[in-house]
């Protein structure tokens, strides 16, 4: 038999034992948090994940997009930093110093300008500022919230979903935590200019001085970002991002009893994440990465990625890591050079730690009747299975 034919019976082989459960393995890091997303800004390697796609309350961890929303409008020329906006009595009494909330003592009909309320945003979590700028910006908080989902979607937060501009309870708002890490690390690169503000230590406003209410980032372990929040509801939280020793990683949890808890379990994750990993290289550029049955090919697809495939590896315990091609089948011929015919997943114990597209490295022609034939069995097989 040729080694195309032995290749899709191999297939069939495969077909036949797809449903088989493998035993997963233990995360490499534990901990007290309910929901967790850890990952490296430069090659995407997930470094921890537990729950990370459970939509949970934000909290005032729905002000990052809040502020994502400001950034942009002031970047596209529809905001600039001396912008006025005024204080309402909404503003007043839902987020200021009426309500026991987080706020930046607001005055009642004044008028403040913009960096200014973005610095009570983000230093002192204000609500207050939040709602001021919602209603300059969209006219209403309900607006504004809507802006924020679909501005949400844009940037490429799938699940999380905003009611208001501050994150107070509402019925609507819901975040997961790997939308979080997209969202900072959106917020980091995009915005390098107004990133600046996430480290700001304190901030004074209406003869009040107020410091940043990230624990983290006094530490002098290399945070220089992003928030805090807290419910009833889903308990502290925090997005948070290090740069260390040439490194930028990325981390959202929630879920956890205190205040302290909170800090000490980001602080141990960021700095195991920075720690316990080594950079490997595991294909190089235009390096073969393998194939795949082409239905009704003449030959099987040689797929490459589209540069070098780099990632993290557990120093500890490099061994576990696993690898797999994975495509749609029936993939079907012809195809073209370039196209993209799959993916190639990789696995850190039992985390899905990095997906990288494949690519036809050479472009594959429509095979023999009986190669054809062939494949129409096996496509019923899988039917029937």
């Amino acid at each position: 038999m040729t080694r195309s034919v032995l290749a899709r019976l191999f297939f069939v082989l495969a077909l036949l034992t797809s449903g088989m459960a493998t035993p997963a393995l233990a995360q490499l890091f534990e901990t007290r948090a309910q929901q967790a997303y850890l990952i490296d800004a430069d090659t995407g390697t997930v470094l921890f994940a537990k729950n990370e796609d459970e939509p949970v309350p934000p909290a005032s961890l729905a002000k990052l997009m809040t502020m994502e929303v400001v950034f942009n409008a002031i970047r596209s020329g529809r905001l600039t930093l001396d912008d006025t906006f005024q204080v309402s009595e909404n503003a007043w009494r839902t987020g200021g110093a009426m309500s026991r909330t987080s706020t930046m003592f607001a005055e009642l009909k004044s008028s403040i300008r913009l960096e200014d309320l973005i610095q009570g945003v983000i230093v002192q979590s204000a609500n207050d500022g939040c709602i001021i700028i919602a209603e300059g910006m969209a006219g209403s908080e309900e607006n504004f919230a809507r802006l924020m989902t679909e501005r949400a979607r844009e940037i490429g937060l799938t699940k999380s979903v905003f009611g208001n501009s501050n994150g107070l309870p509402d019925p609507v708002s819901k975040v997961t935590m790997k939308d979080l890490v997209t969202l900072a690390r959106h917020i980091q690169s995009t915005y390098p200019e107004f990133y600046r503000y996430y480290s700001q230590p304190e901030f004074t406003w209406n003869n009040i001085r107020q410091r940043n209410r990230n624990p983290l980032l006094g530490l002098d372990i290399g945070v220089d970002g992003l928030k805090t929040g807290f419910t009833e509801e889903s308990g502290y939280g925090i997005v948070s991002s290090i740069k260390r020793d040439g490194r930028r990683l990325y981390l959202a949890m929630s879920g956890l009893a205190t205040e302290r808890e909170r800090a000490e379990e980001s602080r141990k994750m960021l700095e195991w994440g920075i720690r316990a990993f080594e950079r490997k290289t595991l294909f190089a550029k235009d390096e073969t990465i393998g194939e795949v049955s082409v239905y009704g090919g003449a030959d099987s697809a040689i797929v490459k990625a589209p540069g070098a495939v780099d990632i993290l590896l557990p120093i500890t315990n490099p061994d576990r890591l696993t690898a797999r091609i994975t495509y749609r089948w029936p993939l079907r011929a012809p195809i073209q050079e370039g196209a993209q015919v799959g993916v190639l997943k990789v696995y850190i114990g039992d985390t899905l730690s990095q997906e990288t597209p494949l690519f036809a490295a050479r472009a594959v022609d429509k095979g023999p009747l009986h190669t054809q034939a062939l494949d129409a069995l096996i496509e019923l097989a899988q039917f029937w299975l």
